[in-house]
């Protein structure tokens, strides 16, 4: 009942423990990601790409068309920044084949220094000269003011950049063409402290704007950008937006608030957005999945104008050089152009990715309830293999519903916690059941070792019964014999024997030496006096007796164990290292080492025991009888180790004495 009490008592104590490791673990991964803690901002990132990748589609559609300024133009119009006439060219060309917006990914943030005008200020402060100039239009004089008009005949779309630093505010109240309104008075969007323009004479031409920010995650991938920034208290568009609501003739859009978030109304257009103004982008593919024309194609009237009437076109730059380019899912050299028209196509298609307010509060649940069931599944499914399927169903199911939501819903919420921590405790708790399960093993071995002991035990009181004065020899000799055997080994003797299960066997087969004598006669065993020789001949049947014995009984146990060596201690340890003893006459190292040591264990017990033939003698007459018997007797290795621990032979004599005069 002890033993029953305090296994049960073990176990509680484990599975309480066990339960305390899966609520911390899942403490730390329910909390995680809803603190935004990097690793599992890292989780989300690998499984929004993977997602995006395993849905991407081969093409693309929507009436959109980009004018590259890449390194074919480059080469054959001229390195960047051009003149703005020429700039100028290609946009007025490109209005005349009637697209229903042209944005420019280009800000000019400074005047034209090629403008004739400008050469005439320069060369009048610097040498001071009037230059004159004959023959040139006066339009032509300033090219910014004739980009501008150009800029304003073709209802461009022009480009800002918003700043978000202290070091580069500019004091400007930039025009806002749109009006966009937050009806819900809960966004929190990012509010700029500066803003570039173009210069004041090109903006006056540009009566339509959005701004061209671009924001990377912590890992430097391209997933979102903003599409709504407050500035001054006004809430101003995404380039790409701008120019989806010129082409539809919108002149303002509302921000409302739905069962999964935010969201902007443009028109018929319900576009997600996040708390901070954002829109998560679906890229379907590296950079060229949508039209490219190359600006000097433009420029050399190299293009039929139906393929550009009614689209919405941006004019920008492909080329590396000019460094605007983003590292995505896809590509690493994805141009800015490019990830503005990723928006207006995901506007057309409604291939908006949305990822719900709620999708922490979903993931903190989804995370608590994937800690419960683990635990669940390992208090009640015991065997390995079920409890690997169940986990490995669980984690699938997690997968498939996340999945089958953004396949079918488009709506975003990752799985990665959840996982990770299933496959976390999964190792844990399959270790912490390896663990409990040998701590089982062990202590039934320990039940089993304990019982084999008490049987030794039960088999040595029989002998003892029937020769009440060796009271707590067999103790005795058990002890004597491991203290020597681990004093030979200290020293190094017998190094390849004395294994520590070799001790150990040892020990436990010491109490068997005598075992043989249950078949001497009482009339021999308990004879008071001396035998005679016929009389000593059946009392030396006791090795084989008890020899015959144990081997019998080891030999239906499977394995090594500590009854062999016992046999072999209870045939031999009456022999001698001169070959006299018996009952083999074995000498020198055919003898056993376990006989060789009990053999000095068992005739030094016996020497300071009361026998019925004997007194006890003391403790230094009997060492010296034993260091008497070196080289005759007993293993002369064997005699000189037992002199080294002979304060603790004394001690353990002492410790287990029974009335004993030492």
């Amino acid at each position: 009942m002890k033993i029953a009490f305090q296994r049960e008592n073990s176990s509680k104590k484990a599975s309480l423990l066990v339960a305390g490791l899966v609520i911390f673990l899942s403490a730390i991964f329910a909390f995680g990601l809803y603190l935004k803690n990097p690793f599992f901002t890292g989780m989300e990132f690998f499984f929004y790409d993977q997602f995006m990748k395993s849905s991407a589609s081969k093409g693309t559609s929507g009436p959109i068309t980009i004018i590259d300024i890449d390194e074919k133009t480059l080469s054959a119009v001229g390195q960047w920044p051009w003149p703005r006439y020429r700039l100028a060219q290609l946009v007025g060309t490109l209005a005349e084949m009637k697209p229903k917006a042209i944005a420019l990914d280009i800000i000019l943030p400074e005047p034209d220094r090629t403008s004739l005008i400008n050469i005439q200020k320069q060369f009048e402060r610097d040498f001071k000269l009037n230059l004159g100039f004959t023959g040139v239009p006066s339009s032509l004089r300033d090219n910014d003011g004739y980009v501008s008009h150009v800029f304003k005949q073709a209802k461009a779309v022009g480009a800002r950049y918003f700043y978000f630093d202290h070091f580069n505010q500019k004091k400007s109240h930039p025009h806002n063409p749109f009006q966009i309104t937050d009806t819900t008075g809960l966004l929190d969007l990012h509010r700029a402290t500066g803003v570039m323009c173009n210069t004041p004479e090109v903006e006056k031409g540009l009566e339509f704007t959005g701004f061209i920010n671009n924001q990377h995650d912590g890992d430097g991938l391209l997933r979102q950008t903003p599409l709504l920034i407050e500035f001054q208290g006004t809430i101003f568009a995404n380039l790409a937006l701008s120019a989806l609501m010129k082409a539809q003739g919108i002149q303002g859009a509302q921000v409302f608030r739905n069962v999964y978030g935010f969201y902007l109304k443009v028109g018929n257009y319900k576009i997600p957005v996040t708390q901070k103004g954002g829109i998560l982008l679906r890229f379907e593919g590296p950079s060229g999945k949508y039209e490219f024309v190359s600006a000097v194609d433009i420029l050399n009237h190299n293009v039929q104008p139906a393929d550009f009437k009614g689209k919405i076109v941006f004019i920008g730059s492909s080329a590396v050089g000019l460094n605007d380019v983003h590292h995505t899912l896809f590509d690493s050299q994805f141009p800015g152009v490019e990830a503005h028209t990723v928006i207006v196509d995901n506007i057309y298609n409604n291939e908006h990715i949305i990822r719900p307010l709620w999708s922490d509060q979903v993931i903190f649940a989804v995370t608590v309830l994937t800690g419960l069931i683990m635990i669940f599944l390992f208090l009640t499914l015991p065997a390995p293999a079920p409890f690997f399927v169940a986990s490995l169903a669980w984690i699938c199911l997690i997968l498939f519903l996340s999945y089958f939501f953004y396949l079918k819903l488009s709506i975003f919420v990752s799985p990665g916690s959840p996982v990770l921590l299933a496959v976390v405790l999964f190792v844990c708790l399959a270790y912490a059941r390896f663990a409990l399960a040998r701590r089982a093993s062990f202590l039934w071995y320990e039940r089993l070792a304990g019982s084999q002991q008490l049987t030794m035990e039960a088999m040595v009181n029989i002998v003892e019964t029937r020769d009440p004065e060796t009271g707590q020899h067999v103790q005795r000799t058990q002890y004597y014999a491991r203290a020597l055997a681990q004093a030979l080994k200290k020293k190094g003797q017998y190094s390849n024997i004395l294994t520590d299960p070799f001790i150990k066997d040892l020990f436990l087969s010491a109490p068997l030496h005598d075992i043989g004598k249950v078949g001497v006669p009482d009339s021999i065993l308990l004879k008071p006096g001396k035998l005679t020789d016929e009389e000593f001949a059946i009392m030396k049947t006791h090795s084989i007796h008890g020899e015959r014995t144990l081997q019998k009984v080891a030999k239906k146990i499977q394995g090594d164990n500590y009854l062999v060596m016992g046999a072999e201690i209870a045939g031999s340890h009456h022999e001698r290292w001169d070959g006299n003893g018996y009952p083999r006459g074995l000498s020198l190292e055919e003898i056993p080492l376990s006989g060789r040591i009990m053999a000095i264990s068992d005739v030094y017990d016996a020497l300071i025991s009361r026998r019925c033939y004997k007194p006890p003698f003391s403790h230094e007459k009997s060492m010296a009888i034993i260091v008497e018997g070196k080289g005759s007797f007993f293993d002369p290795v064997v005699v000189d180790a037992f002199v080294t621990i002979e304060h603790e032979i004394k001690a353990i004599a002492a410790r287990y004495t029974d009335s004993l005069e030492l």
